[in-house]
């Protein structure tokens, strides 16, 4: 069983995680202070610094954070499907469901996390590739068993496919929050599925 400090430790992290979030998201990572994030977790300074080593430390480990519980989310929807007997596409489709509640849920750490993906020049590209990639192989996972089964066809190439889907959930979903903030995540789940199983032609 966790301690109560470690338990506490947590807590302070999830609250500096999100005040860090926020405040990188409306600034910018290089206008944001360690004096802000600890002012906006209501924290002091040092509390920052017995956390995290540094500002950028404390970004990448919001980044593995952040990054880890959207694959928990692809990997807990694929489980689920399983479980019921569903198809790899059924599955696929639990994924795109759990992947846009997990964006309507955390919308200022995905416009990072998306706009993080493009930089090159950043300490933490190393990090961002590889939670980038636990995020990709959950899908392509999904997909390998589909081809395998005969469900989907031997032709796709599964990791640029799960790479496509994956960007596919994060864009639309920005662009939902964004410009169509109206829409219900049904609605939009329900057009990102027409995709996903190749409908939109109409044959």
């Amino acid at each position: 069983m966790e301690s109560s400090s470690t338990t506490r430790r947590q807590a302070t992290r999830q609250k500096l995680y999100e005040a860090a979030v926020t405040l990188i998201a409306e600034k910018g990572f290089s206008a944001t202070t360690v004096d802000e994030i600890a002012e906006r977790a209501g924290v002091a300074k040092g509390t920052v610094y017995y956390n995290f080593k540094s500002k950028t430390e404390l970004f990448e480990e919001l980044l593995r954070h952040g990054v880890g519980l959207l694959t928990a989310s692809l990997r807990s929807a694929a489980e689920e499907t399983a479980k019921h007997g569903g198809t790899r596409v059924e599955a696929l489709d639990a994924m795109i469901r759990a992947g846009l509640a997990f964006i309507d849920r955390y919308p200022a750490f995905t416009q990072l996390y998306v706009a993080e993906l493009w930089r090159t020049n950043r300490a933490w590209q190393a990090t961002l590739l590889v939670v980038r990639q636990e995020a990709v192989a959950v899908v392509e996972n999904v997909l390998r068993e589909g081809v395998g089964n005969g469900e989907l066809s031997e032709e796709i190439d599964i990791p640029l496919t799960a790479a496509a889907l994956v960007g596919m959930v994060l864009v639309a979903a920005l662009d939902w929050k964004a410009f169509q903030p109206e829409r219900s995540m049904d609605d939009v789940h329900s057009a990102l599925s027409l995709l996903l199983h190749g409908r939109v032609s109409g044959h």
